[in-house]
């Protein structure tokens, strides 16, 4: 790659990559699955930058990306393997919104693949409906019905969450 395009894929990455890391984290719900889909994101957004940088809207192209990876490892057998007979115990930021981001991400995963998608990327990426239509590959009609089952999904797992309190 010439060095006038590899500058301005690092220009690109470094200004994106927590926005990356953190959609790929509400996708999956694993720091470490999180960096593996992001690592994989920016590795084919490198090999295909001369066409990337052609692209009408250079984020939603690389949400795609994202999303498509992020599939690619649900779909791997050793994915769902855990290795080991328990989890390591970690030691937990002190406030409440240890409690708050549990309950979020529990409430993110108990919904469909497609609404988390549509909801990861237009509420926490901030991509508009448009943007998440074109990384997903759907119409905008899908992104707005998914938005709006996945957010009455997400009230009334959230609702029933407050309650046990």
């Amino acid at each position: 790659m010439r060095s006038d395009l590899e500058q301005e894929y690092v220009a690109y990455v470094a200004g994106r990559l927590s926005r990356l890391h953190r959609a790929a984290y509400l996708l999956c719900a694993d720091p470490h699955q999180a960096d593996d889909i992001v690592q994989a994101t920016v590795t084919s957004l490198y090999l295909n930058w001369k066409r990337a940088v052609r692209a009408d809207n250079l984020d939603g192209f690389v949400h795609r990306i994202l999303v498509r990876r992020y599939l690619d490892e649900r779909r791997r057998r050793w994915a769902r393997v855990l290795l080991g007979g328990h989890l390591p115990e970690r030691a937990a930021p002190a406030g409440n919104d240890v409690e708050e981001r549990d309950e979020l991400m529990a409430a993110l995963r108990a919904l469909p693949k497609g609404q988390r998608a549509v909801l990861v990327l237009r509420f926490f990426s901030d991509l508009s409906i448009e943007a998440t239509a074109e990384a997903l590959g759907c119409s905008v009609g899908n992104v707005k019905s998914q938005s709006s089952r996945g957010l009455t999904a997400l009230r009334a797992v959230l609702g029933t969450f407050q309650e046990t309190r």
